[in-house]
């Protein structure tokens, strides 16, 4: 029996091994933690480990392109969906997880599977034959990264990835905080009043912002100092820098909330969202920082309702790697030089968990067809799948390719005019049709004849 080289365990070598796995198809999956070997960002040598916010963000079908990326990868047997629904906390119209319970459950249903086999090991090298998943993600150790670099002729991309604080929930002051979500959204696990809201008038969010401005800030190294930031997961000092109301609009905006001590807005307000099963944990939401530990608990503790604030894990700063996909890889994500290997997740230039484990499952069925002599047949680009394929794979611009979430932007333009308040459910409605179409043709033409 062929097998399948699945090189990296976090999100998308996990979801790309399950769907091998899951189509009779043997694995082995070399993950480097667990060997001696460490992430500057991991904690454990769990599979699937998340190691930023969370949240797998919106899980709203009808009006969210994540959401429906949900939806469709679900429909697909997803290990990481199937997973994360059972380690699902409270977080409105999110889905949040409890971390370790949620890497435990990867971690056990790929032990137990006997079409893989998981191996504790650092990979320094592309093998010279196939077939070959990298889905080494954004922390890609030195070693490998320059072999591919040696692969595609290409230098690899990088770009900083900050971590969110977490709090200890007992060490919050709920007589200033209050638990309210967002307009009081009540999600599938929530009761309206999901967040951790600590409220602050102007005068303590211009305090704020000049701190972080002022704070000492983690030095770079000489080869990080030209590596651009990713915008969606922008440190919180280099926003304050932006401009003073940056904040206001962006993580600390007050709309939609109402101080339940007072019953009046703030003037901004600092959301945290619960991180573990046991309501212990709880993460500042959009709250990632580079300032060094010392600056950060001083700061932090000045917010209203933090002011004694116990940190299980401060903020943090990591290099992340990423290849120009769209100019290497081929449509079925394929290296043009090299064509045994196939890239997945965030290597590839997509950005987010749902995201990286969404291109993780794909791979992983091309790879299936392929081994079995089948015809992969990619999904349209009215899907949430094939926006973001098609982005990756020719979509985006080659000569400043940057990495991106998928959104409705990515989506062919309806073909009949649709008013905006109702732009979104018309993609979802259309992508649910042609998904299912998809879907069926593509269960047709795996069928014995």
């Amino acid at each position: 029996m062929t097998q399948v080289h699945v090189i990296g365990g976090g999100l998308a070598g996990s979801e790309a091994a399950w769907q091998l796995a899951e189509a009779g198809v043997k694995v082995r999956l070399s993950e480097m933690r667990g060997s001696g070997e460490m992430t500057p960002a991991h904690q454990t040598d769990g599979l699937a480990e998340l190691v930023c916010s969370n949240s797998f963000r919106s899980d709203d079908a009808e009006k969210n392109a994540v959401g429906l990326l949900h939806q469709e990868m679900r429909k697909l047997n997803s290990i990481v969906m199937g997973e994360g629904d059972k380690a699902r906390l409270p977080a409105g119209s999110a889905l949040a997880v409890d971390r370790d319970h949620f890497s435990q459950g990867v971690t056990q249903a790929l032990a137990e599977h006997p079409l893989v086999e998981i191996v504790r090991e650092r990979v320094d090298q592309l093998p010279d034959s196939g077939p070959v998943i990298v889905a080494t993600g954004p922390l890609t150790a030195m070693s490998l990264a320059e072999s591919i670099g040696a692969a595609t002729g290409e230098d690899s991309l990088a770009f900083f990835d900050a971590i969110a604080p977490i709090v200890y929930r007992e060490s919050i002051n709920m007589d200033i905080a209050w638990m309210q979500s967002r307009w009081d959204k009540v999600g599938p696990e929530g009761d309206g009043k999901d967040y951790i809201n600590c409220p602050m008038n102007r005068d303590q969010y211009e305090a704020f912002i000049q701190g972080l401005l002022d704070g000492e800030k983690t030095e770079f190294k000489q080869w990080e100092k030209d590596t651009p930031y990713f915008e969606g997961c922008m440190p919180i000092e280099v926003m304050a820098s932006r401009g003073p109301e940056t904040l206001r609009f962006g993580p600390m905006k007050p709309v939609g909330l109402t101080n339940a001590h007072t019953g009046e807005s703030a003037y901004a307000v600092v959301q945290l969202r619960q991180d573990n099963a046991l309501g212990t944990l709880w993460n500042m939401v959009g709250f990632q920082t580079k300032l060094k530990y010392g600056a950060q608990s001083e700061l932090l503790r000045s917010i209203p309702g933090l002011e004694k604030a116990e940190f299980a894990r401060m903020g943090g700063l990591h290099r992340n790697t990423f290849i120009n996909a769209p100019k290497l890889l081929d449509n079925q994500l394929r290296l043009k030089k090299a064509p045994h290997i196939r890239f997945a997740g965030q290597i590839t230039g997509c950005e987010g968990y749902v995201e990286s484990a969404a291109v993780g499952l794909m791979v992983g069925r091309m790879v299936a067809a392929e081994v079995k002599g089948e015809i992969f047949t990619e999904p349209p680009q009215t899907t949430a799948f094939g926006a973001l394929l098609s982005h990756i794979t020719g979509g985006a611009d080659a000569s400043d390719y940057q990495p991106m979430n998928v959104n409705f932007g990515l989506f062919p333009p309806m073909e009949v005019r649709v008013k905006k308040k109702f732009r979104k459910e018309a993609y979802t409605h259309r992508a649910r049709e042609d998904f299912s179409a998809w879907q069926n043709h593509t269960l047709a033409e795996s069928e014995p004849a």
